[in-house]
């Protein structure tokens, strides 16, 4: 047991006690967020901020630039997301009731739930060559990080470093596959598509050997977490979007 814990948590005994306060709230506030927006709520992305902000700074000491960089794109798209999310819930205001047979009245009170929360849809064909872009750009971007890594690490200076395609790691590789995974899903839940959730199951899945190989255990653990409330929020985002289609057509036939 104690070996266990040391192989889990060993790396924190040369870590400052602030770091490992900041990415436990991280953390906690990365978990709270995705915990939101499974329920549609818009401060996801107010508390997702929080965690990714800290994120950014704690990989910039990291000297971790990739994962930095992705952390600056979520803290972005968070705010993105905010208003996108807020505009649809103000677009869906009460009707005037005045006009309403007392039916119609009855049935536009009882869709009052449905029309006042996040409407979820699903993804479009449309929505394809934007993803398709966006995971291009990013594997070229990360795999351009990784490439003049040597020349980052030795204080962004030419002297001595030594570049190479060779010097490409599994890690490496793997980063990018999540990172164009993690930022398309994140677009599509700015856009409220059903789908964001299969790709953060499987970029979250991915994410929980890989973590635990660079040595953040809680922030490996954070990826557990999250892939269980992915699983559970996308057959969530699926009944609430029958839901929210069944209210819809019941207050039409009205």
């Amino acid at each position: 047991m104690a070996e266990l814990l040391n192989w889990l948590f060993g790396q924190y005994a040369d870590y400052t006690t602030l770091f490992i306060v900041l990415e436990l709230i991280a953390v906690i506030f990365g978990v709270a967020s995705v915990i939101l927006a499974s329920k549609t709520k818009v401060l996801a992305f107010p508390v997702g901020l929080v965690s990714t902000a800290i994120f950014v700074y704690l990989l910039w000491k990291w000297q971790l630039f990739g994962d930095m960089f992705i952390n600056a794109y979520y803290s972005i798209m968070s705010i993105y997301g905010w208003i996108n999310w807020s505009k649809n819930k103000d677009s869906h205001e009460l009707p005037d009731y005045s006009a309403q047979t007392s039916q119609q009245q009855n049935a536009l009170l009882k869709n009052n739930d449905a029309q006042s929360s996040i409407q979820v849809e699903h993804l479009h064909i449309k929505d394809v060559p934007i993803l398709t872009a966006l995971a291009t750009a990013t594997v070229a971007f990360v795999a351009s990080i990784y490439y003049f890594r040597p020349v980052i690490n030795n204080g962004f200076s030419f002297d001595g470093a030594v570049l190479g395609l060779h010097l490409f790691t599994w890690v490496d590789y793997t980063d990018m596959l999540t990172t164009a995974l993690f930022l398309m899903a994140m677009w599509l839940m700015a856009r409220r598509k059903i789908e964001h959730w299969i790709l953060w199951i499987v970029a979250d899945a991915i994410s929980v050997p890989l973590y635990f190989y660079k040595g953040f255990t809680f922030t490996a653990l954070q990826y557990v977490v999250f892939t269980f409330i992915a699983i559970w929020a996308y057959y969530e985002w699926q009944r609430r979007y029958r839901t929210q289609h069944r209210r819809q057509s019941q207050t039409a036939y009205a």
